[in-house]
């Protein structure tokens, strides 16, 4: 599914290079359940942005679903990335002014779905995430367990295959964090690739297959 070969990918703070990303390898499999941990500064982030293609290496190639994604254009990797992406943020990143329904909603909206079927799709995912009865609420009536929650309906109302989060139980108390590892793992089971960048070691254990970082490179590769 996923492959990238020889990435590198640097940053110029000040008037000093930061090499974010220094010759990567990765092979990822269909359903996958990955951990990126590592310190702050060891370009965790940098990765999964660039396998989220909101960013581009400046060498090497990254090919998603057979295609090599560095040559495309913005508009290209925009389409690419709705049709085989989605995101869960540790800051949910959710629009204040929709509701819980309307947000989930809003990548069938902008796919020009029609509103039947944005109904038929949204209300399985509703149950399924426990929101059924906050459907009309705005974010800042949802607790912080809920709003996750909604941003991974949001992430995966398109059924993309990858799914990437970075910190998704960084704002959470335990008992919230869990309920949300457990919805990931849960669609993990189903098939979707699943990539968790995060500084918490027990959830970096829970996964199948465990990368660590430093220094924009990968030093450890294990399987459990």
């Amino acid at each position: 599914m996923i492959d990238v070969k020889g990435v590198h990918r640097t940053f110029i703070l000040g008037d000093q290079p930061v090499h974010a990303l220094n010759d990567i390898h990765l092979h990822i499999d269909k359903g996958e359940y990955i951990s990126v941990m590592g310190p702050s500064g060891s370009g965790k982030s940098t990765l999964l942005n660039m396998l989220g293609l909101l960013d581009v290496p400046d060498d090497g190639e990254y090919w998603l679903a057979g295609k090599n994604t560095v040559p495309m254009s913005e508009e290209q990797r925009a389409a690419f990335r709705r049709d085989h992406i989605g995101f869960v943020f540790q800051s949910y990143h959710l629009i204040p002014r929709l509701s819980a329904r309307e947000n989930i909603e809003l990548p069938l909206m902008l796919a020009g779905i029609a509103p039947s079927e944005r109904r038929r799709r949204i209300d399985p995912v509703l149950k399924r995430l426990g929101l059924i009865d906050r459907a009309g609420h705005k974010p800042e009536q949802l607790s912080g367990g809920q709003r996750q929650r909604v941003a991974i309906g949001r992430a995966t109302i398109m059924n993309a295959p990858l799914l990437l989060a970075d910190e998704p139980t960084g704002n959470l108390d335990s008992q919230a964090g869990e309920e949300v590892v457990n919805l990931l793992e849960e669609l993990n089971h189903n098939g979707t690739t699943l990539i968790v960048v995060t500084h918490d070691t027990d959830l970096g254990l829970r996964a199948g297959r465990r990368i660590r970082m430093v220094d924009g490179r990968i030093v450890e590769d294990n399987r459990a």
